[in-house]
């Protein structure tokens, strides 16, 4: 069972029980955090894709902890200029663990 979620601008693939690294959150370190913007759902026999989000399906976990990423480094060299430009930034991130893709039933059920 996996599900595509959609956090900060980008799209993580998740699964219950593994870790992941979302752009930062602003949650306190061991509180939970429910994400409702599910993109696809897969429960292994057969796969929900949503248009924007899938509707009654939620992935639930608890904030591990926050940190930066490594430093990616920008470097602009102009040929012949005599002109370069060395930069780096490091993005915080939140790193969650996954405790459960949970799907509602259906109102019509």
């Amino acid at each position: 069972m996996y599900a595509i979620i959609q956090s900060g601008g980008k799209q993580y693939r998740v699964m219950e029980g593994k870790k992941v690294k979302l752009e930062k959150l602003t949650v306190n370190a061991g509180d939970d955090v429910q994400i409702k913007e599910v993109l696809v759902f897969n429960d292994g026999s057969n796969t929900v894709i949503g248009s924007p989000y899938v509707e009654g399906v939620s992935v639930n976990g608890k904030i591990i902890s926050h940190g930066k990423n490594r430093k990616v480094v920008v470097f602009k060299y102009r040929r012949r200029k005599d002109s370069k430009t060395k930069k780096g930034h490091r993005q915080p991130y939140t790193e969650v663990l996954v405790e459960k893709i949970s799907m509602e039933a259906p109102h019509g059920a």
